[in-house]
């Protein structure tokens, strides 16, 4: 992979909220896909362990990122359904 594109261009780092254009066009997946039209989130596993979030209908606004730790405590979470609430 180019590191320039995990990088943002002025300051070198990667950071939350940077335009996700900036983490490259590779790698993006859609774990949670529904019957919602194809308006999903996506998510990058970056070089450095941390995971980049994208709404999929705005691919080159914001990303966030996670920690692998914080990454893996919403996905234990979720399985325990502590998300529930979001759906109800």
């Amino acid at each position: 992979m180019n590191p320039e594109a995990v990088t943002d261009t002025t300051t070198g780092r990667v950071y939350n909220g940077m335009p996700a254009r900036d983490l490259g066009t590779e790698g993006w997946h859609k774990p949670w896909s529904g019957q919602n039209g194809g308006a999903c989130l996506e998510a990058k596993k970056l070089p450095d362990g941390h995971v980049a979030l994208r709404q999929s209908t705005d691919p080159e606004g914001p990303a966030l990122l996670y920690t692998p730790e914080e990454i893996n405590a919403f996905i234990q979470g979720a399985k325990a359904g502590a998300a529930d609430f979001l759906t109800s």
